[in-house]
């Protein structure tokens, strides 16, 4: 480790921050660590939100209990915003008008839900889902439900279906796309996906290119889907997306593109700045993940990187959701021309994205964990597979390690 790191700052609260810091105490980091967050709570994971926070009495899913928590020996700024990043004289500039020194400086500012209008954000029952705050307003209104519209097929949108279903809620999906999470999975994927929330009672209407809002004298908001309209839901909840939080970083002068532009180390175009997380573009993909394991892992990596170790992040893509009762793994992104392998068992269905020399490019399992772990072996190995074997639901894949 350098002697000239003696105090640290990381913006944001979220869960790269939040492993960053427990990587930088594990590392033998005992100078100063400041972490400024715009919440007023401890670092907690986002995953649990729309899952078990809005269906259950889940209490703040935490990223580590309390004790652990104070052997970090953070110094808190919260709830404070960072305002400005003074990279000449190495500070960050917070909105009460204080400055904090740094000799290093993690930006994990992560990202914030769009909005496709913005005067939404005006209607009383629209809301969105990203913090804890949000979840606990969430559940709060759907207790007093019993018709909601979704506008989004995305994860985040098709999670809040999943759960309002759970709770006996009806709920319709409007998505602009002909399929469901369309821009993160295949056709085939996406398809078992829509059966899934058919099943399940879900009304989706896709395609839908002009959807409208409207608010009703009692509150209740009206949706207008190509000019049809439906009959009022009491809440309307909108996952169409994020907007990645890159306004510090664009000020400072770093080099952006979707995200704040990295190398696998973690450093950005500052030799004292690094970012993780949702905001840190994927040095090898080219694009911002909101991913909890990336957000986790590239951290840890991105703490090393910062004490003067040598490090790199090199893992593919893995994101994993649960609806209706069914575990869903993503890993690998959509890249090139690809064919589809489908593996039917039993246990859950495999679906394969291969190359043309047949290695795998993305892989999405359905109740199907232990095939997520051998695709991450292919993955790293380049591994050239059989699609038949892949195919036959008498074939061992562990045969494949």
């Amino acid at each position: 480790m350098t002697s000239d790191i003696q105090r640290i700052i990381v913006i944001g609260g979220g869960q790269a921050g939040g492993y960053a810091c427990k990587a930088l105490r594990s590392e033998g980091f005992q100078g100063q660590l400041m972490v400024v967050a715009d919440e007023p709570h401890d670092f907690y994971e986002r995953p649990p939100l729309s899952k078990g926070v809005i269906t259950a009495q889940e209490p703040l899913p935490r990223l580590f209990p309390a004790d652990s928590l104070a052997a970090l020996d953070i110094d808190w700024h919260r709830p404070q915003r960072a305002t400005r990043i003074d990279r000449d004289a190495r500070q960050v500039e917070l909105d009460d008008g204080s400055r904090l020194h740094y000799d290093r400086l993690l930006i994990a500012t992560g990202s914030r839900p769009r909005l496709p209008v913005e005067a939404w954000s005006k209607i009383n029952n629209v809301m969105t889902l990203r913090s804890w705050d949000d979840a606990c307003q969430l559940k709060e209104r759907l207790e007093s439900s019993q018709r909601i519209g979704v506008i989004g097929g995305g994860w985040i949108g098709l999670e809040v279906a999943s759960s309002a279903r759970k709770l006996g809620i009806e709920v319709d999906v409007f998505e602009r796309a002909p399929a469901l999470c369309g821009r993160s999975v295949g056709p085939e994927v996406a398809e078992t996906i829509r059966e899934l929330h058919q099943q399940h009672g879900v009304g989706l209407e896709l395609e839908r290119q002009d959807i409208q809002l409207e608010e009703e004298q009692d509150g209740r908001v009206t949706i207008l889907a190509d000019g049809q309209a439906h009959e009022p839901y009491d809440l309307v909840v909108v996952g169409t997306g994020v907007a990645i939080n890159l306004e510090l970083a664009r000020e400072a002068g770093l080099k952006t593109e979707q995200g704040i532009v990295i190398d696998a180390a973690g450093k950005t175009s500052d030799p004292y700045i690094f970012a993780a997380g949702d905001v840190a573009q994927h040095p090898h993909l080219g694009l911002c993940l909101q991913s909890w394991a990336y957000a986790q892992n590239q951290a840890r990596v991105v703490a090393d990187t910062m004490l003067g170790k040598e490090a790199h992040y090199d893992e593919p893509a893995w994101l994993w959701s649960d609806q209706h009762g069914v575990n869903i793994q993503i890993l690998g992104v959509p890249s090139g021309e690809t064919h589809c392998v489908v593996r039917q068992e039993a246990q859950g269905t495999v679906f394969f994205n291969l190359d043309q020399d047949n290695r795998l490019v993305q892989m999405v399992a359905f109740d199907q964990p232990r095939a997520i772990k051998l695709g991450k072996r292919w993955m790293s190995a380049g591994r050239t597979l059989d699609p038949q074997s892949l195919e036959d639901p008498d074939f061992n894949l562990m045969q494949l390690r």
